[in-house]
């Protein structure tokens, strides 16, 4: 062990001859190296499990992704239905439905739930988004069998008691409220209603101040007789099991759960026509900051754009050192972060950037992004610059794998947005496979002015005549008189 003056007489000789070093490496006949960025090391190596399916005779879907490195195993049953099911004036009623399917059960109080999944040592946890439901737990091998029994419990015999949807009820929206004091929260609520107008991907998922008080218990337990049924649903398995083991432990848990008689009913159509200005203002008074988003009409997830369309994500806004930040931030310091977001659905989806400013910056940064969006259509990245973003997606990529919950996240997402599942395994290959040509054309598909909706939620009396100058088609609408169930904004007439 090192004595503490020696550490620090090693430390100071470690300086010095990094010093010395430096002066070496910038004498005459070099040339400066501080600020060059290293060039990209190895792709790492990444194991990707082949995953493997059978479909019971109800017609529930099962598969299996193994990987017997460690003797853990994340389980989830997904519903292939989310909030785009939503009845019109019911918004959040899947996500509230999800919700509420661990908080009791026919023979299990939710204490009881709760009890139970830590007495398997597991980690239990319901959900929904677009186009899916889901129960998952993760736990240790030997578990298996208990933990799919818990699983199937939650999901098949939801009790749905009156004093559990209040107090859910009111979770959501409390949850509601300070996302509606969030500039941030505020333009993404827009943001989708410009994108996706009156179709089902342009509600909140999360529920409205109207429509959550209208949900009564008979719309949450017709939901789940509709659409929680196993001839829609897909049992994923990740991790120390194999097929075999996996269909037997199905068809013990799942395997009397029969399938009504009735049809399912079809999804609405998530993309609808498109009622607001192409630029829009939220007042939000007193808010410290403003929020900006620039976005557009995007592809669904079974594009044939997809892997141009997640490189082009990466280069505009999927690191620190990517466009969008070092615009924004990194050059004139006008916020903390800027980002993009390619969002694939089912049906459909959007291509946005965002970043939060100070409201008398907010017009200035709506220009950097639309900039930046242009400019990708006639400055595609270099070599360097498209290896680096490739290099980024393929890390994190190899990152997620490393956890079985991770390694679940991957499959199901292919298994429930109705993919092969060896596109797993080509993942890498096709994201090292697209051309700068490729990230070009997908810019000039998806990221122009026309059909671009820009959404700035802030103090609107420091914007909104500059915005108004620079966007002459703009609205403004105050956040008190948001009307986050239409596809217009605004209350209808009384």
């Amino acid at each position: 062990m090192i004595s503490q003056p020696n550490r620090f007489a090693i430390v100071a000789l470690c300086a010095m001859l990094a010093s010395a070093a430096a002066g070496t490496a910038h004498g005459a006949d070099a040339a400066p190296t501080a600020d060059v960025m290293p060039a990209p090391g190895p792709a790492r190596k990444v194991s990707i499990p082949v995953a493997r399916e059978k479909t019971l005779s109800n017609g529930l879907r099962v598969v299996v992704a193994s990987r017997n490195v460690t003797p853990l195993v994340s389980i989830a049953l997904y519903v292939r239905s989310g909030a785009e099911i939503d009845p019109p004036n019911l918004a959040g009623l899947t996500d509230l439905t999800a919700s509420l399917l661990d908080q009791g059960t026919a023979t299990r109080s939710a204490p009881q739930i709760a009890e139970a999944a830590d007495a398997l040592g597991g980690s239990f946890g319901t959900g929904a988004g677009f186009d899916q439901s889901q129960v998952s737990i993760s736990v240790t091998t030997p578990k298996i069998g208990e933990a799919l029994d818990l699983l199937a419990d939650v999901a098949r015999n939801p009790a749905f008691a009156p004093e559990e949807i209040e107090r859910e009820r009111r979770q959501m929206l409390d949850d509601l409220r300070v996302a509606l004091s969030q500039p941030g929260s505020i333009s993404r609520f827009v943001a989708a209603r410009a994108v996706y107008g009156d179709g089902a991907y342009g509600h909140s998922a999360g529920g409205t101040p109207a429509s959550l008080p209208r949900i009564q218990r008979d719309d949450i337990v017709k939901l789940h007789d509709t659409f929680y049924r196993p001839d829609n649903a897909t049992l994923v398995f990740a991790g120390d099991i194999d097929l075999e083991r996996a269909v037997q432990l199905a068809e013990r848990s799942f395997g009397d759960w029969k399938a009504p008689a009735t049809t399912l009913p079809p999804a609405p159509a998530g993309q609808g026509t498109r009622k607001l200005a192409p630029t829009i203002a939220i007042d939000l008074p007193g808010a410290g900051q403003a929020a900006v988003t620039a976005v557009h009409g995007g592809i669904a997830r079974n594009s044939a754009e997809f892997y141009p369309g997640i490189v082009a994500d990466a280069v505009l806004g999927g690191s620190y050192s990517a466009r969008l930040n070092e615009e924004i931030r990194i050059k004139r310091g006008l916020s903390y972060g800027a980002h993009s977001s390619l969002d694939t659905r089912r049906q459909a989806g959007s291509f946005g950037g965002s970043a939060q400013t100070k409201n008398p910056s907010a017009v200035e940064v709506a220009g950097l992004l639309l900039g930046e969006f242009e400019r990708l259509s006639s400055a595609p990245p270099d070599a360097e610059e498209l290896a680096a973003r490739k290099g980024s997606l393929s890390g994190n990529f190899g990152f997620s794998l490393e956890t079985t919950r991770g390694l679940l996240g991957q499959v199901a997402s292919l298994a429930v947005d109705g993919l092969p599942l060896d596109e797993l395994a080509h993942y890498l290959d096709k994201v090292q496979a697209v051309t700068a040509d490729q990230v070009r054309a997908f810019a000039q598909a998806h990221l122009g002015r026309d059909g671009m909706s820009v959404i700035v939620a802030g103090d609107a009396q420091q914007f909104a005549d500059a915005l108004n100058k620079a966007y002459p088609d703009s609205e403004r609408y105050s956040v008190a008189g948001l009307d986050l169930d239409s596809p217009t904004l605004k209350p209808a007439p009384k």
